[in-house]
């Protein structure tokens, strides 16, 4: 027993928690949105950017540690995500969705926020790269329940979309009242500052987060909806996509967190930031459906190698720092993100390939800045300038 209530679990099962919600929400949201809100390129833009508010004010977590402790915000925030996912249905007009999507957001971003500074500081430098990437493939195990539900609800079961999104906000509000009552709180390791800060010694890592912002919302926002809006795929074929791309997540994310700690931060984050502009830049060309799958899916493979601005924040950082500096790392993440998504809706209609091929422009910007990262992450050695560095 004392085994199961180790901290480590409780974060395995909100792991587990969030994409309960968040599968479904994103699975259903493109045709919820155009077969029964009748969304158009400009307001599932401008909804995308309502989602991100409450990313970019992400810093008034580090303020509610005041009057809660991180790990009771973690829980308040995850019982906002499965209300939010299971209010949806319910709404199915423009006001209705962008309502309920805010409120789902709030407990995501905050959650996240939380997530980031208990595992860090949980985690030690030598175990964190492989234990976020369980944490990654858990989440991905999550997300296949999530996809196979929408699946067997909609095309086998025949289930409205109001009742998936239901079931997935209930399935997240039940677990999240279960660690509720079953964990006990965990000692904090260090107390963390209850202020906001930027450090200047970690202008690198905001400028990696602000870039990875950027880029990501294109593919969250139109990767998915290039599937739909141009191949006509159903919300179950959607789903089945999904599937598939949980299962890969939930194989390889664990190997590629050690893959981090062999490789190191550099390589890891060079190697993702390439593989993203070749993916973007072939998205902006891609005429058949089954290639836009298969990018889809290497693009969040990609993504998972994005743990490594994670261990390098924990490998520069002063550990009081965790909590307040996840807080300001979600803002500058989401600064773009709340202007981004309603500006390319706009380009959208203009222009398709022309919001892949900006996308790829930013994994150039963020290649520039990777290759700034040392090859020895420390205090005091946060960034290098040179061309080569020796091994220290």
């Amino acid at each position: 027993m004392n085994f199961i209530r180790r901290p480590e679990m409780f974060l395995f099962l909100l792991a587990a928690a969030m994409p309960l919600s968040m599968g479904v929400w994103m699975a259903l949201l493109n045709n919820f949105a155009i077969e029964q809100a009748a969304f158009t390129g400009v307001e599932i833009g401008i909804l995308q950017s309502l989602r991100e508010i409450p990313g970019f004010l992400s810093f008034g977590a580090v303020l509610l540690l005041v009057l809660l402790r991180e790990q009771t915000l973690a829980l308040v925030s995850m019982l906002l995500l499965g209300l939010g996912t299971a209010m949806t249905g319910f709404f199915p007009t423009e006001i209705g969705l962008y309502c309920t999507t805010v409120l789902m957001s709030l407990g995501f971003h905050y959650y996240e926020t939380m997530n980031q500074s208990l595992s860090l500081q949980l985690f030690s430098k030598e175990e964190a790269p492989y234990r976020l990437g369980q944490m990654v493939a858990i989440g991905s195990f999550a997300s296949l329940l999530a996809f196979g539900l929408v699946w067997l609800a909609l095309d086998v079961a025949g289930l409205s979309m109001k009742t998936v999104y239901l079931l997935g906000g209930g399935a997240t509000v039940a677990i999240t009242l279960f660690c509720w009552c079953f964990f006990p709180q965990m000692p904090s390791k260090v107390e963390q500052h209850k202020q906001l800060l930027l450090r200047k010694r970690y202008w690198l890592y905001y400028a990696l987060v602000f870039m990875g912002g950027a880029r990501r919302q294109i593919f969250m926002v139109f990767a998915s909806f290039l599937m739909v809006e141009k191949f006509g795929f159903s919300a179950g074929e959607i789903s089945i996509m999904f599937l598939v791309n949980g299962v890969l997540n939930m194989i390889f994310a664990p190997k590629i967190g050690k893959l981090i700690g062999y490789w190191g931060e550099r390589k890891t984050l060079t190697v993702e930031y390439l593989g993203l502009i070749v993916v973007f830049t072939a998205y902006a060309l891609v005429s058949d459906p089954w290639i836009a799958v298969g990018l889809y899916i290497a693009d969040h493979l990609l993504f998972s190698m994005a743990i490594a601005q994670k261990t390098y924040l924990q490998k520069i950082a002063d550990p009081k720092d965790l909590a307040s500096t996840a807080g300001v790392s979600f803002t500058i993440n989401h600064i773009a993100a709340v202007i981004l998504p309603a500006a390319y809706g706009v380009l959208w209609i203009i222009s398709p390939a022309a919001v892949f091929l900006t996308g790829a422009a930013m994994g150039a910007v963020s290649l520039v800045l990777a290759r700034m990262v040392p090859i020895n992450p420390a205090p005091g050695a946060e960034i290098t300038w040179k061309k080569r560095e020796q091994v220290a």
